[in-house]
């Protein structure tokens, strides 16, 4: 069990620094259908009854509705299962780190103010206290798994809702800040790696058609954020009219559909293109081990390619987890952190090189000749 400790003062830094050298559940690779599916989450946005929105809440409200929520949180059965760290005292690598991390979002780490982050120590279960929303849920698995994500996090939010008055209109639902989400407050969202469906040119195409379903596609961090390293989310749009388990359910019957389409791009690619998709493989996997400077979206870029060469039969000798891993420990704030001192862009991308060189001598991956 974690530190159960209210944060106070400097002790959330402590937690980090205890987070920099664990591996969060989801970046195992051991879930369902996980050689394309990073991982399934799923949110609930919940606010407190009788307090303004977070955007409309003076500073002295905001701080109240985070006191109000680290207590009650403590008290649940959940709560004692969680660390807390105080959000706003942070420094902003230990923001941007948690970021990284898919503990927290963009918009909490950027936000002003009194907020937090509750977490267990599997990394499963967030808590953000004062996000867009005073509280956000979020529970998140290896592979493809809504259905035990749904499980898991309804169970979190039973054991809050018996501890904190919800703001619930009888007839519109969960009330919350953003129209999109009144209703239920649900997002599911599953993270894909589909390098495949992006060499043979069909991605733009399937994700016109998840359009037209109200799905939305987004980045590698969510809301606003660019795909990189062929990874996308896909999530329900809008919660209104409909109940969590059809939207669930909406999410879980597409995402067999996806993966099919990029498993057969990947044989079509084995199949038809042999010598091309070998020759990306070996450079990605050449240039990470041999370059001298590299960014964040570059690196990203090459472990795609490793990651599907690694599942194609080409490379033998690494694991796709170590690869999962390698794609949050190559960003700013995480390489910042298991260095121990902030770098500037220049010096990050000498690091990040020299880190990953270390890694692949250290685990001796062959590019092998294909099947």
């Amino acid at each position: 069990m974690m530190d159960q400790q209210h944060t106070h003062g400097g002790d959330g830094h402590e937690k980090i620094e205890g987070l920099t050298d664990a591996v969060g559940e989801w970046l195992k690779g051991t879930g369902p259908e996980s050689d394309i599916v990073m991982s399934s989450r799923v949110r609930l946005a919940r606010n407190v009854a009788h307090f303004p929105f977070v955007s409309r809440a003076t500073d002295q409200e905001r701080t109240e509705v985070e006191e109000f929520l680290r207590s009650q949180i403590a008290q649940s059965p959940v709560g004692q299962q969680l660390a807390y760290i105080n959000v706003g005292q942070l420094e902003e690598v230990d923001r941007q780190f948690l970021v990284e991390r898919q503990l927290i979002s963009r918009e909490h780490a950027e936000a002003e103010g009194a907020r937090g982050v509750a977490i267990d120590e599997g990394e499963q279960v967030s808590l953000m206290i004062n996000e867009e929303d005073h509280l956000r849920i979020q529970c998140m698995h290896s592979g493809l798994d809504l259905p035990g994500v749904w499980d898991q996090i309804r169970q979190v939010d039973d054991a809050l809702e018996a501890v904190v008055p919800y703001a619930f209109h009888p007839r519109w639902g969960f009330l919350t800040a953003c129209p999109t989400n009144v209703g239920t407050g649900i997002r599911v969202s599953v993270m894909l790696h589909l390098p495949a469906l992006v060499i043979t040119r069909q991605i733009d195409k399937v994700f016109r058609s998840l359009h037209k379903i109200s799905l939305a596609v987004r980045g590698l961090y969510g809301e606003g954020s660019q795909a990189m390293g062929d990874f996308y989310q896909i999530s329900n749009q809008t919660t209104l009219g409909k109940n969590e388990d059809e939207l669930v359910g909406q999410v879980s019957d597409i995402v067999p559909v996806l993966i099919e389409y990029e498993r057969r791009a990947r044989d079509y690619l084995v199949r038809e293109s042999q010598l091309n998709i070998h020759d990306q493989v070996s450079r990605a996997i050449g240039i990470l081990r041999t370059a001298q400077t590299i960014s964040a979206e570059e690196t990203l870029q090459h472990l795609s390619r490793v990651r599907m060469g690694v599942l194609l039969g080409l490379i033998g000798d690494v694991k796709i987890s170590d690869i999962n891993v390698l794609l949050v420990r190559t960003q700013p704030a995480h390489l910042q952190k298991l260095r121990g001192v902030e770098l500037d862009s220049s010096d990050r991308n000498i690091e990040r090189a020299r880190y990953l060189r270390q890694h692949f001598e250290n685990a001796d991956g062959d590019v092998t000749s294909v099947n």
